[in-house]
């Protein structure tokens, strides 16, 4: 899960690209990267950190021109501490192409070794997102056989990478001399959207990025439709999937994505609100509400379930956690150690909404468990009488491996746990779930045409039908590495301690 944006304009888009990355921040959190491209160069400057630490003033000026790329990372693969490993990628033939990814290849692995034994191209790095880049670039080579690029060159190309590439990805592509390409994986499981502005076409994670810097939404890019934006601006599009259905990511709805987007045409906010509104029915039935004092939300995706439910039950809805907005989200910190130290720095409770009170606590989702341990522990230091836990979704009781790093089985704190095991282990006096249908009907009323959703973490389904089990512990092997070890060595830490 990173955030991705492409822009092709008239005029110079490096401030327009950095205040995107801006807005796609809460997508990840590790790296950042611009690429900029002028008279067939291109200027790049990536490094690890948030948006506003990697791009100082030199560093915006050092990227001219009028179309490029950008990303902020969140590694699920490879490394979150090589600045290597951060994008965009490059490569110099042909022609020149520099990439952003969102998302995981379920193929890497085999990729990388065809790569290098069939189409003679060396992968440096343990990213998957350099793989997808010299397969797109090999099936251009092929493509054009010398000859001048054409849109359908490209088009062919992207049919040739479907074909080949298994797994979730949203692609943006610039290409030195002639413009940008973009294209989407035959499920679309990751999101990505198309704006327009005065002179400009931007591509985008979520439509906040679009809205956030004055560019009409227009429409989503469709799952496997390539998108070709040349640089006078001139756009095509072509369907370049056999059979592609529109399979999104349901964890984009629970927590991923802002509340203010709009995705594959359903609202954010309006789902999280509906999860509200099914999740009060398994509230009544767990809980009577009579023994509920208040209903609190735990920041910051929670609080449209939340406001939802109390207003169904009638319960007054209290904010009694107040968060360190200079602390990043818990969920995509690459180890737990770090996840551990970063729960207490990031909330601090209201002592007067909790002292004596039977406190409904609301989460958007629960995960590893770590979290929900100690929020329900700090709810009663701060003297709540009974603490009830409630999660807009289900259980997480599968890996993930398109892209959220949850990909091994034995830190999901409901694999293979019953419902009441996993309450003892959080230490809460009750503990309710969505349920996983109503979970889907909830957030699919808004589109109908969305027939099913990647709902693998909850429902162990996996819409690509090519996961099993050797392939999961083969992903989990090749997880992101966090570099912890017993000292603790978290972000905080030298990297190279003298």
């Amino acid at each position: 899960m990173c955030g991705i944006v492409g822009l092709v304009s008239n005029s110079p888009v490096n401030q327009l690209i950095y205040d995107a990355l801006l807005l796609l921040q809460h997508r990840g959190q590790d790296a950042a990267g611009i690429v900029t491209q002028q008279e067939n160069k291109f200027f790049m400057h990536k490094a690890k950190g948030m948006v506003k630490d990697v791009f100082r003033t030199r560093n915006m000026r050092a990227l001219p021109g009028n179309c490029g790329l950008g990303q902020v990372r969140y590694p699920t693969a490879g490394n979150a501490f090589s600045e290597e490993e951060a994008q965009p990628f490059y490569v110099n033939a042909p022609f020149g192409i520099v990439l952003v990814h969102n998302g995981n290849l379920t193929n890497a692995q085999a990729l990388k070794h065809e790569l290098f034994t069939v189409d003679h191209r060396h992968i440096n790095t343990e990213s998957d997102s350099e793989v997808l880049l010299n397969v797109l670039a090999h099936e251009i080579e092929r493509t054009t056989r010398g000859m001048p690029l054409q849109p359908a060159h490209l088009f062919e190309a992207v049919r040739r990478v479907h074909r080949r590439v298994k797994g979730s990805y949203a692609v943006i592509a610039l290409i030195a001399g002639h413009g940008v390409l973009a294209f989407r994986d035959p499920f679309g499981i990751r999101p990505l959207c198309i704006g327009r502005g005065p002179g400009q076409i931007m591509l985008a994670s979520e439509s906040v990025a679009l809205e956030g810097t004055m560019h009409q939404f227009e429409r989503d890019v469709a799952p496997g439709e390539a998108v070709f934006i040349d640089l006078q601006g001139k756009m095509l599009a072509e369907q370049c999937a056999e059979k592609p259905v529109l399979n999104p990511c349901i964890f984009e709805f629970v927590y991923l994505a802002r509340p203010d987007s709009v995705m594959d045409g359903i609202s954010v906010y309006q789902a999280r609100l509906n999860l509200g509104q099914t999740l009060a029915k398994r509230v009544v039935s767990t809980v009577p509400p009579n023994e509920i004092d208040v209903v609190i939300p735990i920041p910051e995706s929670s609080r449209p379930s939340a406001a939802q439910l109390a207003q169904l039950l009638g319960l007054p809805y209290r904010e009694g956690f107040v968060k360190n907005r200079y602390v990043g989200r818990t969920f995509i910190m690459p180890g737990q150690a770090v996840r551990k130290k970063s729960v207490r720095q990031k909330l601090n409770a209201i002592a007067s909404e909790f002292k004596g009170r039977n406190v409904l606590l609301v989460d958007d989702s629960i995960v590893r468990g770590t979290t929900s341990q100690e929020i329900v522990q700090m709810a009663r230091d701060a003297g709540a009488r009974k603490v009830y836990l409630a999660s807009a979704a289900p259980p997480v009781r599968f890996p993930n491996v398109y892209g959220i790093d949850m990909p091994t089985s034995s830190e999901l704190v409901a694999y293979n746990r019953t419902v009441e095991e996993v309450r003892a282990i959080i230490g809460c006096d009750a503990l309710i779930y969505q349920d996983v249908d109503a979970m889907k009907k909830a957030i699919g009323s808004l589109n109908l045409a969305i027939k099913d959703f990647d709902a693998s973490c909850f429902d162990g389904v996996y819409v690509t039908g090519d996961v099993g089990v050797a392939d999961i512990a083969r992903l989990s092997a090749a997880r992101v590495s966090s570099q912890e070890d017993e000292q603790d060595n978290s972000r905080l830490a030298l990297p190279n301690p003298i």
